[in-house]
């Protein structure tokens, strides 16, 4: 079916920002509102004009989870596309079927793997401080390439994440990304209505619960004025890593050849594999790397051993939680057993409290340095680490809420617990002295590659 020949007029009247992203004709764009600045509105009626401009084409509109969008976007979207004639609405798949053929549909950052092999000619992911690092560089943009389609980030800060890395990018190259930052008080000298005056109100409300001590300063500066610094509600480690950033110690961790690297684990396969490499350096730790798997979820523990000969490391202790003695059906054997016959023999973290275990983990970030680039995404992670919220209650829990962060996180509470035993004692046997290159090197790497060859690892 060709375009619709009659004009429809969407009951749309954009906020000021919002022109600037209408007329934007970049690729990409970031947007760092205060709450209640109307992006979701903006975004879905952005969706919508290309959606009926371009026939047979589809957008995407990402939220952290899957019930967030189907709270916060599908009434919206269906609102604002009622007055367009033959339109067509998928509950099951919160899917919005244009008269030209083209879609717009709703989904959660919580599973990206099932929004891989997709066509995009556009999208958004709003509350994008709250997802995945991966989901535009791993997933989103395969997704835009046949069409050379565009990508919205939206939300409030969470932290200094990736999002606002992201933002970063976008103001530092004008050229290629439009980007904006609108606070509330933008919002109440620029824009005007009963909304505006509402919100204005809801400020002045916001204030005094402050100064009542209802709501944080944190909170506050963070909802309405775009605090990149506010320490996140319900975060169990973002003050200790704010205290890091403030005092230098999340920068550039050079790997000293002359002592041994320590791993520790967090079990799983893809993204819920995760691996720290952690030197000792007097009274601190230095984290000088992280690895975890993908999120198409084929990596396991070979996977790993190979990443971490990769990295050509002198290793000292390896250290796993309790299940990694237990046997997988697929070998009959226990991962430790697999790991061993590939060289490395796993000591056992003991098992505490997980609570106890966060607390362990909140001290540990005093012993702490931690490499800047090669553990970007554990600093993302632990950041925004949180606990579980109680939806009845309208409170937060005791227990830590489980999503993308929390395997890097237990990985960090499980390397609290042994940090004592990482010494600068390499492996009795294990350490040769080659007099060619002047260095120590693992003669456990001797005949690895027939051990990889065994196993089936490339």
């Amino acid at each position: 079916m060709g375009k619709v020949n009659k004009t429809i007029t969407i009951p749309y009247k954009p906020r000021n920002w919002a022109k600037k992203v209408h007329e934007s004709t970049k690729r990409w764009i970031v947007l760092v509102l205060h709450r209640r600045a109307g992006k979701t509105t903006a975004i879905l009626n952005h969706l919508q004009r290309d959606a009926l401009n371009t026939d047979k084409s589809q957008y995407a509109y990402i939220a952290p989870t899957y019930k967030q969008a189907k709270r916060i976007a599908w009434d919206m979207l269906k609102n604002i596309s009622r007055c367009i004639p033959g339109m067509d609405w998928n509950e099951a798949e919160l899917t919005a079927i244009y008269p030209n053929g083209s879609k717009i549909f709703l989904a959660g950052s919580e599973n990206i793997d099932a929004l891989r092999g997709i066509a995009l000619w556009g999208g958004a992911q709003d509350e994008s401080a709250q997802q995945p690092p991966g989901l535009f560089t791993e997933v989103i943009s395969k997704a835009l390439a046949d069409h050379l389609g565009y990508w919205i980030w939206a939300g409030t800060p969470k932290g200094k994440n990736d999002f606002w890395r992201t933002y970063q990018t976008a103001i530092k190259n004008p050229d290629d990304w439009t980007s904006l930052y609108q606070t509330i008080d933008d919002t109440l000298i620029g824009e005007t209505g009963e909304v505006v005056d509402n919100l204005r109100v809801a400020l002045v409300d916001d204030k005094t619960l402050v100064t009542q001590g209802k709501m944080t300063r944190d909170e506050f500066l963070q909802e309405w004025y775009n605090s990149f610094e506010a320490a996140i509600k319900g975060a169990y480690y973002m003050e200790e890593v704010s205290e890091m950033r403030n005092k230098g110690r999340i920068t550039s961790v050079s790997y000293d050849k002359r002592m041994p690297v320590h791993t520790v684990l967090d079990l799983g396969t893809g993204r819920k594999l995760s691996c720290g490499f952690y030197q000792s350096d007097g009274p601190f730790i230095k984290m000088i790397d992280y690895w975890e798997g993908t999120d198409d979820g084929k990596e396991g523990l070979p996977e790993l051993i190979v990443a971490m000969r990769s990295k050509l490391y002198l290793y000292g202790k390896h250290f796993a939680p309790h299940d990694i003695r237990a046997t997988e059906i697929s070998t009959g054997k226990t991962r430790w057993e697999t790991a061993r016959d590939l060289g490395i023999e796993f000591e056992h973290v003991p098992m505490i409290p997980v609570i106890e275990g966060i607390e362990s983990g909140k001290l540990f970030f005093s012993k702490l340095y931690i490499d800047s680039q090669k553990c970007e995404r554990f600093i993302d992670a632990v950041s925004q680490y949180h606990s579980q919220w109680n939806e009845e209650r309208q409170m937060f829990g005791d227990k830590p809420n489980h999503d993308w962060s929390s395997h890097a996180a237990d990985m960090h509470r499980y390397a609290s617990i042994v940090a004592d035993e990482f010494d600068n004692y390499f492996e009795k046997g294990n350490m040769v002295w080659d007099d060619d290159e002047n260095e120590l090197v693992d003669q456990n790497r001797t005949g690895q590659d027939e051990l990889f060859d065994r196993f089936g690892i490339l």
